[in-house]
């Protein structure tokens, strides 16, 4: 058999906890479901590849992975990105690996979380599976990063279908896109609840859920929302530590092998 490897592109983090729990943890699923393929990663932040070198821990980037693979003799490359959407991440994944395609008899690509209608449908019901059950008077608020990019709709259609699923009260806010915190917060005051479980909305529980979401500043959003007078709790787990969405993420790479077989 002809030397075949999976490389898993993310966005990184340099939270260490966060990486082993999330990141790693969906590379262990699409080991387990490709055992035939050689596991690689890959980030695509300049800056947490900057600063993890400066701690000492090299992370390739995409191209730097690709030429590796290719000079090892590796002959059929898998791209699965863990991104969430086809936001401005994916777009740089995209650019920097297809120059490889040539480089390769074989270079697929699995889309990211969010691409399809279907896969709305999916990530909610697996969203739904670690979920509490809805509660009298609590809204559940996921933050999300939120991007300039026109993919920032994906936010809007999601929240949509948890309405069309039966949970009203899941609100989704973003702290650099639309609906921003504010959008949230109405929205929370609409479901007339006096409770909020933050969640982050974003694969792992790094920077942001520490500091923008549960930090003891006064403009996190935990703050800005008990000033309001909410009783919050956060739970701070990001979406790659749950088996349901690491699953979706080996569902999205199996059908981007078969549609490039």
């Amino acid at each position: 058999m002809k030397p075949q490897a999976l490389l898993a592109v993310s966005f990184g983090t340099s939270h260490r906890d966060t990486l082993e729990k999330t990141i790693a943890a969906i590379e262990k699923a699409l080991a387990a479901a490709f055992p035939a393929r050689t596991l690689r990663r890959a980030f695509t932040s300049g800056m947490i590849l900057k600063k993890l070198q400066g701690e000492g821990t090299h992370i390739d980037d995409v191209p730097a992975a690709l030429e590796r693979l290719a000079a090892e003799g590796y002959t059929d490359v898998l791209v699965q990105p863990t991104h969430i959407m086809n936001g401005d991440e994916y777009d740089k994944m995209m650019a920097l690996a297809t120059p490889f395609e040539g480089r390769f008899e074989k270079l697929a690509f699995g889309r990211p979380l969010l691409t399809e209608t279907g896969d709305y449908l999916d990530a909610v019901q697996a969203l739904l599976h670690d979920l509490p059950e809805r509660e009298e008077g609590k809204a559940i608020l996921y933050m999300g990063h939120g991007t300039e990019h026109f993919a920032n709709s994906c936010y809007a259609l999601l929240e949509y279908v948890f309405r069309d699923l039966g949970r009203k009260d899941v609100v989704i806010g973003t702290v650099e896109g639309y609906p921003g915190f504010g959008e949230a917060v109405r929205r929370i005051k609409e479901l007339g609840a006096s409770r909020v479980e933050l969640r982050p909305l974003m694969i792992v529980a790094g920077d942001h859920a520490k500091n923008d979401l549960a930090g003891e500043e006064e403009d996190s959003w935990k703050s800005l929302l008990e000033q309001e007078g909410y009783a919050v709790n956060c739970v701070l787990q990001g979406l790659g530590e749950f088996p349901s969405i690491q699953a979706l993420f080996v569902k999205h790479a199996k059908e981007g092998e078969q549609l490039q077989a």
